[in-house]
């Protein structure tokens, strides 16, 4: 197993998680993990829509921001939310845009 480079629990950044956050594919993302755990990039990424490289963008750009952690088994990546990592830095924060995320428009 493989680490890919992501931030340090320290070093996430609130306007970089906020950013992240922002783009509705990458939080339809975080909602599919926070409600079914860690799974592989393939599976994250069914059904929403973008291409394969697109999805790969955004993965890259959570992992960045500090919001998953991505891992690679042989060939396969898998990604699961840093919410330990997330509630400890931002209190609530990731439990309030999850809630957010689901209420009516």
């Amino acid at each position: 197993m493989r680490l890919l480079p992501h931030p340090a629990k320290e070093d996430i950044q609130l306007t970089e998680v906020l950013r992240a956050l922002a783009d509705p594919v990458r939080l339809e993302i975080v909602v599919r993990l926070a409600t079914l755990g860690e799974m592989t990039c393939t599976a994250a990424g069914d059904h929403l829509g973008v291409h394969k490289s697109t999805a790969s963008h955004h993965y890259r750009a959570l992992r960045e921001a500090g919001v998953i952690v991505s891992k690679q088994e042989g060939r396969l990546k898998y990604i699961s939310l840093r919410r330990g990592d997330l509630d400890e830095r931002f209190p609530g924060l990731l439990d309030s845009v999850l809630s957010a995320s689901h209420a009516p428009a």
